[in-house]
């Protein structure tokens, strides 16, 4: 037998697991459909947030938390309400996944060179009570370097396995089906794609060159979730979010078409979970598209005001950055596919920061006097692109024009004026005291206890409609398909689970393809910085796993 594990997929979870293979001496085959420019996968455009407890970066900013409250937040999140079937697994991951967090997680990503932005962000605000949904206290820590800045200790790895002749890698290699035979599985079967020199996530051709078969001891697949297939997702979609959304942004490649989770399924194994998912309600239309449809996402502080398609506020607990999956479901209840913010000036300038490497191009260069300019009148740079280009972008002197543009962009006459600024001038009376009756207005000014929020992420509390905040801007939120929360069912080794709850014998799975350990280890809702941290943790333990079979 040539290979000791053949891995299905080369993004994050992928890499890691073959890494650790490899330094276990295990000759590993590296297979994914994409060219070998998408090495790293998805993790490669992201932010780089990673979920961590007590780290030295919260304690700098008098951040006090610690594994009891991690694990408190988990749960009020998670919401895990079928422990005895679909989420008996995802439970006991999300034990063990709470555990790194706190302990060795940060640790073992400082030995292999990764390093983190001193502010620590404050992602899922929650807006319920302590017990419930959201984290406590900020845990978001954005990776030196964001997405790149993760893959590239793990992509050199990669080579030098391939140099050692340890790790075999193959892109434009397409597995379609797994291979079974004497009580397990024995490989995989696929097609070999023509040759493509296209840039990281642009669509690739599925011409057929020819086929391929290869045996291997084990075969562990990670390719993610389905949130490039539409189809998939509105099949999927469950009646708690509203209805499914028509028309929707893309903010993955076409590529993560879930078409691994079927084969998987035939092997033999168990997909659970499958009506849980992670999209996101603040999207916008990349003026720069790289992938078909491709929607960026707005991380916004929390002071915009929120208002769905008919210009109606929405209450606690959907504010920015607050409860994304309960503003998911409040918009698919509206009956529209999409909301909108209003803001100022002001907040603009202190509060948008934009999701993706490509996005945050002083933290992905670790530029120090880019990371300063911050800090200057204006909105950052990226940002500035998307007002001055974005096609979901208002901006107006006044509230009349603001809305008779909200009007136009839509293409209808949905938002009354006269509703808009009673809502609005509601609201700015109660920016007269220090305390107010309006949630939002009082967590606003709550977050700015936060050192990190004080001084990066939350505007000085001000009237919209004040002139000298403005002018005015609006902007049309898309909902932008994400995360598979659910996927094969696995145990603490990434073995895969069949119906019977038994192994199946030589099938593995981790990251996304997973539900990022155990078929769901977020249960219902995610506390941020928990997917690249999912599939770094559940990657290493099924490589791990595979290094002592």
């Amino acid at each position: 037998m040539e290979y000791d594990v053949i891995i299905v997929g080369a993004g994050l979870s992928g890499i890691v697991a073959a890494a650790e293979l490899a330094d276990a001496g295990k000759k590993v085959l590296l297979l994914d459909q994409e060219p070998a420019s998408n090495l790293g996968g998805q993790a490669w455009w992201s932010f780089g947030g990673l979920f961590l407890v007590d780290s030295p970066e919260q304690r700098r900013l008098g951040i006090r938390d610690s594994r009891e409250l991690a694990w408190q937040d988990w749960l009020g999140t998670a919401g895990f309400d079928r422990l005895d079937d679909e989420d008996s697994w995802g439970f006991r991951w999300a034990e063990r996944y709470v555990d790194f967090a706190a302990n060795e997680k940060r640790d073992w990503l400082h030995s292999i060179g990764i390093r983190f932005f001193p502010v620590v962000g404050w992602a899922e605000r929650g807006g319920s009570l302590a017990d419930g949904h959201g984290n406590s206290v900020p845990r978001f820590h954005i990776v030196w370097g964001t997405g790149p800045g993760i893959v590239m200790p793990f992509r050199d790895r990669i080579r030098r396995g391939i140099q050692q002749g340890l790790i075999h890698y193959l892109p434009r290699h397409r597995v379609t089906e797994i291979i079974s035979g004497n009580g397990g599985v024995t490989g995989v079967r696929g097609e070999r794609l023509a040759p493509s020199d296209a840039k990281r996530g642009v669509a690739t051709s599925r011409d057929v060159e020819s086929l391929f078969e290869v045996q291997g001891g084990a075969v562990l697949v990670t390719s993610g979730g389905i949130g490039g297939n539409h189809d998939l997702v509105r099949k999927h979609w469950p009646a708690r979010l509203g209805r499914p959304p028509a028309r929707m942004l893309s903010g993955v490649p076409e590529y993560v078409d879930g078409l691994m989770l079927a084969a998987s399924e035939k092997a033999g194994g168990r997909l659970v979970n499958r009506d849980r998912m992670w999209h996101y309600t603040e999207g916008i239309r990349n003026f720069d598209p790289v992938w078909p449809n491709h929607g960026i996402r707005i991380l916004p502080g929390p002071s915009s005001l929120w208002f769905d398609a008919e210009g109606r506020r929405f209450g606690a607990p959907n504010f920015p950055g607050f409860d994304t999956l309960a503003t998911l479901g409040a918009i698919g209840k509206s009956g529209y596919d999409y909301s909108w913010f209003i803001l100022t000036r002001k907040i603009i300038e202190k509060e948008f920061a934009l999701s993706g490497s490509e996005q945050n191009p002083d933290l992905t260069g670790k530029s120090i006097r880019m990371i300063l300019s911050r800090v200057l009148p204006g909105a950052p740079a990226p940002v500035q692109s998307f007002l001055d280009k974005g096609e979901d972008f208002i901006t107006a002197d006044t509230l009349p024009e603001l809305v008779a543009g909200m009007n136009r962009l839509a293409g209808s006459d949905l938002i009354r004026l006269e509703e808009m600024e009673r809502q609005i001038r509601a609201r700015d009376r109660e920016m007269d005291n220090k305390f107010a009756k309006d949630l939002q207005v009082t967590a606003l000014r709550g977050a700015r206890n936060s050192l990190g929020d004080k001084l990066i992420r939350v505007a000085p509390p001000h009237k919209i409609l004040d002139p000298d905040a403005g002018p005015l801007i609006a902007v049309r939120l898309n909902i932008v398909s994400r995360k598979t929360l659910g996927g094969l069912q696995t145990d603490l080794d990434g073995r895969v689970l069949g119906e019977d709850g038994h192994p199946v014998p030589g099938l593995y799975a981790a990251g996304e393809a997973s539900g990022f350990g155990g078929g769901g280890v977020h249960g219902y809702r995610s506390l941020e910085g928990t997917f690249l941290g999912g599939c770094l943790f559940s990657g290493r333990q099924a490589g791990r796993a595979l290094a002592k079979k």
